[in-house]
């Protein structure tokens, strides 16, 4: 600014000698400097006083009374060079007027790590896309995505991260890691959120394996071969919308890149390592505060989640299901396990039925024929509960 001011101070300088030496007239140098006739003789005056000097505009050589002082500047620089190297700006600027007492604007601080080189300039733009509105009330849409990452650092194993996100008020109603997103996962956390809220009445996410069955990459999804997923919602009367590009996720990708550029700076800083103390700090810290800086009102007042319906197990809904026909002794063969059915009230026997073989994320096992269930069993094919047991004549 300084020399940019010094230059027009020796073109001014150029064209007013001119005009006392009868080159220009002065009706020719107020046209030239696009200045009025009094604005012209208040700077010739100025001048025969001064000499160039006193063309400077005096207000850039004054000190501001609102500058940041150095040593707050300083203070920041090496805040962010030997604690925060790896935070976003954004992140960074949050921590500054939280825990350092920094109250300066975000713009200032993005400035000030941009003019010392700690954070480059992002010069690519991304293309125009048009704004797809909210969903008006809460539970009519969640976003259910998962997330590969270093998130305790590159040294340490890659984790999957899953969440589930209210499209209406951008809310994180359940997230945590896991070794790898699959059906499990999946079905884990929408029964999380479907105890904790309610039925919602949409799910939005990717065409993964575990939610749609496309027998090639590319092509359209083959709507007769239902997942397991595919299942569970369609019990509960959740309709499931499938995202075709990361694009049309992008509610999704922004929340990510948030995680990614909060979470592994967190962990870092709090000693994190495990699995579990990830998820622990996750539901207990950085969730509860993620909601409350970033969540949203929605347009309208109200929600439409639901209780479950009457008499629907939600343990069952969200288990994975399998047919099987039970052998001539009234056994079951499912995954290198035997399973021996008790005698029930509801047949004499159920050899050459078919029954359905529910396992529940917990490691137990329920037999079901029809609506009604025979018995569940544990891990080790070791019978638990029984229901309709066969009583003994007195």
């Amino acid at each position: 600014m300084v020399l940019f001011e010094w230059e027009r101070s020796v073109k001014r300088t150029d064209i007013i000698i001119k005009a006392l030496n009868g080159v220009l007239t002065w009706v020719q140098v107020a046209e030239t400097l696009q200045l009025s006739s009094r604005q012209v003789r208040r700077i010739r005056k100025r001048f025969e006083n001064a000499g160039p000097a006193g063309l400077l505009d005096k207000r850039i050589l004054r000190h501001s009374w609102n500058k940041v002082p150095e040593r707050t500047i300083q203070k920041v620089l090496q805040l962010y060079r030997e604690e925060y190297f790896d935070y976003n700006v954004k992140h960074f600027h949050e921590k500054l007027q939280s825990e350092h007492n920094v109250k300066q604007s975000y713009p200032w601080t993005l400035y000030t790590l941009q003019h010392a080189g700690l954070v480059s300039k992002n010069q690519k733009r991304d293309p125009h896309r048009k704004k797809r509105e909210r969903r008006p009330l809460e539970g009519m849409m969640l976003h259910l995505d998962g997330s590969t990452h270093n998130w305790i650092g590159n040294a340490g194993p890659k984790w999957d991260l899953l969440a589930t996100v209210d499209d209406a008020t951008n809310e994180v109603y359940d997230a945590f890691f896991t070794a790898q997103e699959d059906t499990r996962s999946v079905l884990k956390i929408v029964h999380q959120t479907v105890e904790k809220k309610g039925v919602f009445c949409s799910l939005y996410t990717d065409r993964g394996t575990h939610f749609v069955y496309t027998p090639k990459a590319g092509e359209k999804h083959d709507s007769t071969i239902r997942t397991q997923c595919q299942r569970a919602l369609d019990q509960l009367g959740i309709q499931l919308i499938l995202a075709y590009s990361p694009q049309a996720r992008g509610r999704g990708e922004r929340l990510w890149r948030t995680f990614q550029g909060r979470i592994p700076q967190e962990f870092r800083r709090q000693n994190i390592t495990t699995m579990e103390a990830a998820n622990k700090y996750l539901s207990e810290v950085f969730i509860p505060e993620y909601n409350l800086r970033f969540k949203k009102s929605p347009k309208e007042e109200g929600s439409v989640f639901l209780s479950p319906p009457a008499g629907v197990d939600l343990n069952l809904v969200f288990s994975i299901r399998h047919d099987r026909m039970v052998n001539p002794d009234n056994t079951i063969s499912y995954k290198r396990k035997t399973f021996q059915l008790p005698p029930s009230s509801l047949r004499y026997s159920f050899a050459r039925c078919k029954v359905q073989v529910h396992e529940h994320l917990d490691g137990r096992y329920t037999v079901t024929y029809g609506a009604h269930k025979i018995c569940t069993f544990n891990a080790e094919a070791e019978v638990v509960t029984e229901t309709h047991v066969k009583r003994k004549a007195a």
